[in-house]
């Protein structure tokens, strides 16, 4: 099978919050769908290894946060590629206590709903929850960000918990990359900087080798020094 056949299932991207008692956390998610209409309900796959499937699994409630198109590269380090249990992901970030008593980010969110848990399958590496929608709203009219537009636009790459990620790459595709300008990953976390794309959030335009990016420029993702990068 072409291993990009499944990059064109449409998918959102969004902050999946819950909490533990007095503690919370989020991450990034991609899959979240609507399954019912009356009443209404979503599902969301959360990788088992993440701290907010075990808040989620505990609690049996969870907010999404429907991101924007304007959603920096640096947002979606912090709730994507970072650990609740090293850092506190709210410090910086503003959000509120929703009717489930589960945070709720507001930052570049267009619109935001709260579920409580109903069912829940094992998928393996995932946990499938199913929820009722007890509330939400919409916050702005900007463009909600698809995952399409953040790998395409935003330089993104999926992490190894996400459920779409592939470690696959066809051969056509590998020729093509190496013919373009060399691309360089961090070693810390994993970002891969793209000449193609740049990193327009943090003022590096489309088209800049990576010698030519600032030497105080730093991971978008993780905040790792230029000199933590090597070539892919």
């Amino acid at each position: 099978m072409n291993p990009k056949t499944l990059h064109k299932i449409s998918y959102g991207l969004f902050v999946i919050c819950s909490k533990n008692n007095d503690r919370m956390n989020g991450q990034i998610a991609n899959v979240l769908f609507q399954v019912t209409s009356q009443p209404p309900a979503v599902a969301v796959c959360i990788n088992k290894q993440n701290l907010t499937h075990d808040y989620i699994a505990k609690s049996k409630t969870f907010t999404a946060s429907i991101l924007s198109e304007q959603t920096p590269m640096t947002f979606i380090g912090t709730f994507g590629f970072k650990s609740g249990r090293d850092i506190d992901k709210f410090a910086d970030v503003k959000y509120k206590i929703g009717k489930t008593k589960a945070p709720i980010v507001l930052d570049y969110t267009v619109a935001y709903i709260e579920a409580t848990v109903t069912d829940s399958l094992d998928v393996g590496t995932h946990t499938l929850f199913v929820a009722k929608v007890v509330d939400g709203d919409i916050l702005t009219d900007d463009p909600s960000m698809t995952y399409e537009y953040y790998h395409k636009y935003k330089g993104g790459y999926s992490p190894k918990t996400a459920p779409t990620y592939s470690g696959m790459v066809d051969k056509e595709q590998k020729k093509k990359e190496e013919k373009k300008m060399d691309k360089y990953v961090c070693k810390v976390c994993g970002y891969v900087y793209d000449p193609e794309k740049g990193d327009p959030d943090n003022g590096v335009k489309p088209g800049t080798p990576f010698d030519k990016v600032p030497n105080d420029w730093v991971c978008p993702v993780c905040g790792a020094p230029k000199s933590e990068f090597e070539k892919e």
